[in-house]
């Protein structure tokens, strides 16, 4: 009897409701403050075409600067090791340590292009404000540059054989996968922000 045997997944981490309803909402008021009074950020933001605003290139204490944030750093903490551990990494004795972590603040109309996070070994995004019609993240299978000739798949092909995989988040959600992994956030139709946390996680 012919068997197929299914080789070398791609793993998306998800976790919902990680942080406390008190802690999200500092994590909100702190995002919408640094969107106003960081022009650093802002200034970033409109020479680099960027909608809405980010902290990326502008601030890279956060978890100094705000407790809250700090707060978020540990939570997030356990579930890079979680995830770490469930990829079977031999960690020989490190661990995943946030290495940088920065806000984003997407507008009615903003997207965020096709991108990977390099220099890291674990990225993600946690999920402040999720307005109804904000969207999803996508992930793009990490095999179409060898694909070549291959056909497309059918619309209704099972979730793991898609070109790309479309997740909504909610208010609260975590989502981690490994940083080579590309990724991008379609255009926000929300009429809101959608306020979210992103970060890296080095070996250390």
């Amino acid at each position: 009897m012919p068997q197929i045997t299914e080789l070398f997944p791609t793993h998306i981490y998800r976790a919902e409701k990680i942080a406390p309803a008190k802690l999200n909402a500092g994590l909100e008021a702190l995002s919408m403050s640094l969107a106003m009074d960081d022009r650093a950020g802002l200034k970033w933001c409109e020479t680099h075409g960027y909608p809405g605003y980010t902290s990326y290139a502008s601030l890279n204490d956060l978890p100094w600067r705000f407790p809250e944030f700090a707060s978020l750093v540990k939570i997030i903490d356990k579930h890079a090791l979680a995830f770490a551990k469930a990829l079977h990494w031999d960690l020989r004795g490190t661990k995943p340590v946030c290495d940088s972590l920065w806000v984003n603040v997407m507008p009615e109309g903003g997207s965020h292009t096709s991108h990977i996070h390099p220099n890291s070994v674990i990225s993600g995004t946690y999920y402040v404000s999720v307005p109804q019609g904000a969207g999803p993240i996508v992930y793009e299978d990490p095999r179409l540059a060898m694909m070549m000739a291959a056909p497309p798949r059918k619309k209704n092909a099972p979730e793991a054989l898609r070109p790309h995989v479309h997740l909504t988040p909610a208010v609260g959600t975590l989502m981690l996968w490994e940083s080579w992994l590309r990724h991008e956030v379609p255009l926000n139709r929300a009429e809101g922000n959608r306020i979210s946390v992103s970060f890296n996680y080095c070996l250390g």
